[in-house]
């Protein structure tokens, strides 16, 4: 007998959650059926996706999030007992599959490198850095880029490889260690947007010419000051808008519509969903051996424990990890 522990949404967020928001229940696994297998979890991604997220689940529904697993019993030849997969099971220790929808590691994953960057540097936010940064804002070498939650796992990544296409990088994040971490990871320009007297005046003192690209990860008031110095025809990937998601009432005001119309602006939202196939092999082949040489640095934020997930979400959506946060089961 296997009992799965699960947390689910016992009521759907007002504002920002709290820790009466989720309800931790233990559901008792039935035996498994041929082409089954049972999977434990491993590590636990957190991630600000899913505050948005949650508000399609009804209340009773297991979290919604993606986790790396291995695979303790199986019934099924594609996936032996020992197998490492990524799935999108959600808060849960325990899940039956049928094997759709579970994902293997790379074969030649480097012993080097942990299987929780599968949730990290190598995996989604590593994704949605690649992405976001060489597919929708197109640098080139010379330009300078401007990213916002610099310090997270997608910020962190994103600097990180506008570096290696020979950019210049001004990153904002929200504490001094923050701040130290992303100059020793080769930020051109680093400041802390909490303790800066003008962001405006900061923004450009970093970069007096103006920003080619502006990958945003945090939306509202930062992007708005951010956007009127863009330069001519210049290219903003809109990842997350973070600074938003625990609103009550209405949206605040977008930016001035003015800069994007005269500055020549191309804005576009994206979901990392959108790359699969051979395109999507070789970013995280380019990760993973960026990441193995040591072109790309990580740090993560793992908090131990699968009862702490709901704190985990909650402290990542207050800012309190450095780098991707996940949960260790």
């Amino acid at each position: 007998m296997v009992l799965a522990k699960r947390w689910t949404l016992k009521k759907h967020f007002s504002g920002s959650p709290t820790n009466s928001d989720f309800e931790l229940k233990t559901a008792e696994l039935p035996p498994l059926k041929n082409g089954e297998v049972l999977l434990e979890a491993l590590f636990l991604s957190v991630d600000p996706y899913m505050r948005i997220a949650s508000r399609k689940l009804k209340e009773g529904d297991i979290m919604m999030g993606e986790q790396v697993a291995r695979v303790v019993e199986s019934k099924n030849s594609a996936f032996p007992k020992g197998t490492v997969v990524l799935a999108y099971l959600g808060w849960t220790t325990h899940s039956i599959s049928d094997g759709k929808g579970l994902e293997k590691l790379p074969t030649d994953w480097p012993d080097s490198l942990p299987l929780s960057l599968a949730l990290g540097t190598v995996g989604m936010p590593g994704l949605t850095a690649y992405f976001g940064l060489l597919d929708i804002c197109g640098v080139k070498g010379g330009e300078t880029v401007m990213v916002n939650a610099a310090a997270g796992a997608v910020g962190s990544v994103v600097g990180q490889i506008a570096k290696l296409k020979g950019c210049k990088v001004v990153g904002a994040a929200g504490s001094d260690e923050k701040i130290a971490y992303l100059k020793k990871i080769g930020f051109d320009v680093a400041f802390n947007y909490k303790t800066v007297e003008s962001l405006e005046e900061t923004l450009k003192k970093a970069s007096p010419d103006g920003y080619d690209c502006y990958f945003d990860n945090v939306g509202g008031e930062f992007s708005n000051v951010v956007i009127p110095q863009m330069k001519t025809f210049g290219r903003i990937a809109i990842c997350g808008a973070i600074s938003t998601y625990n609103r009550t009432g209405l949206p605040p005001p977008g930016p001035p519509p003015e800069a994007v119309i005269y500055q020549q602006l191309r804005m576009e939202g994206f979901i990392v969903t959108r790359w699969q196939g051979d395109v999507r092999q070789k970013a995280l082949k380019d990760l993973m051996t960026w990441t193995s040489e040591g072109k790309i640095q990580y740090h993560e934020h793992i908090i131990e424990g699968f009862d702490n997930m709901p704190s985990a979400f909650m402290g990542l959506l207050k800012g309190e990890n450095l780098g991707k946060s996940l949960v260790k089961a």
